[in-house]
């Protein structure tokens, strides 16, 4: 795309400095095509400036102007019939002088719609229908991260398990949020601002997914507005969906009509199943809140209660399921250690 665009401007600059010269050659033979040659060199010196000198530049912000535009034509030619009836009745400017005031208004009018289009372009729907200019994403619908979910950091390594096909984006907003976490003079708040970081360079050069860092700000949001709300805009925005594990801000998302994806319940999704009577081994390391009970945790983080085991503190143990229980916190597993079991010093 570098490449391409890089092919591109050469190929401009080149056409456009052959005709410039022509127009030079020209002009030394007929000075009275002096004004076309001058004419050429601006509108060829700011096109390069415009392109260069633009820092962002996407297709919603030049459907705009380019609608601002016509707008403005066509403000700028019924008022210039209007302005030349008027100048018969009572003005009476001179023909030059009455065109130039023509153009005058006339690049006064597309600058006024212009900004006015680009200023408020999220609302143009509402005052004309089938138009909008919000970008609208084709194919696979973009994951939207928030900072939570990459300071947790599971989602490096769900993505390498090759989950996501969709694209990983990244608004700015959250990146700088980032940044100051990891800038805090809090010793805690500064280490989860660079573990975030981290995970979000280790997400960049991996290889089977694809992360973007968008600047695009989101629409009708003031830039003094909370992250959150950052977050819900851009992503009902770009059609995309959101990935966090915040709990409040899957629940505001979900009011606002934002799908969201959450870790924590694709963890809990993802942990081991069980029914009553089936048998499975743990260590036990603590005791449990009743006398007779021992604590122990599975691989992927579930915890057990086993009841009888509460001699059994630092052995791995064989016990019989009795029930599950499913808590905001996650999945809880309890069972009964039978005297007879098999156990394992550990």
């Amino acid at each position: 795309m570098l490449l391409l665009l890089l092919f591109i401007r050469v190929l401009f600059l080149i056409t456009a400095t052959s005709f410039l010269l022509i127009g030079l050659n020209n002009t030394a033979r007929n000075p009275q095509d002096i004004q076309i040659f001058v004419v050429g060199l601006v509108v060829t010196i700011l096109a390069i400036l415009v392109e260069w000198l633009t820092p962002k530049k996407t297709l919603s912000a030049l459907a705009g102007i380019f609608f601002g535009l016509l707008v403005g034509m066509l403000i700028s030619w019924a008022m210039s019939r209007v302005l030349e009836m008027l100048n018969l009745l009572f003005f009476k400017l001179e023909a030059d002088t009455l065109q130039m005031v023509i153009w005058l208004m006339g690049v006064c009018i597309c600058y006024l719609t212009i900004s006015l289009v680009i200023r408020t372009k999220d609302d143009v729907r509402f005052v004309i229908p089938y138009i909008e200019f919000s970008r609208q994403t084709k194919g696979l619908r973009p994951l939207v991260l928030d900072t939570s979910v990459i300071i947790d950091g599971r989602i490096a390594d769900i993505a390498e398990t090759k989950l996501f096909d969709a694209p990983l984006i990244v608004p700015r907003f959250v990146l700088n949020e980032l940044q100051l976490i990891a800038d805090s003079p809090e010793k805690i708040k500064r280490n989860r601002g660079r573990r975030g970081l981290d995970m979000l360079n280790k997400l960049q050069n991996s290889t089977i997914v694809e992360v973007k860092i968008d600047d695009t700000p989101p629409p009708g949001i003031e830039d003094n507005a909370g992250v959150d709300q950052k977050l819900i805009a851009f992503t009902k925005n770009c059609d995309g969906r959101l990935v966090t594990n915040d709990f409040n801000l899957n629940k505001v998302a979900t009011l606002r009509g934002v799908d969201v994806i959450n870790i924590n319940d694709l963890a809990n999704a993802l942990k081991t199943v069980t029914l009553p009577g089936e048998t499975m081994r743990v260590k036990i390391i603590r005791l449990g809140e009743e006398p007779t009970q021992g604590v122990g945790y599975l691989d992927d983080g579930t915890m057990v209660v086993v009841e009888g085991a509460n001699s059994k503190i630092g052995q791995t143990i064989s016990f019989t399921v009795t029930s599950s229980l499913q808590t905001s916190a996650g999945r809880m597993i309890f069972g009964k250690f039978e005297n007879g079991a098999v156990s394992a010093n550990t």
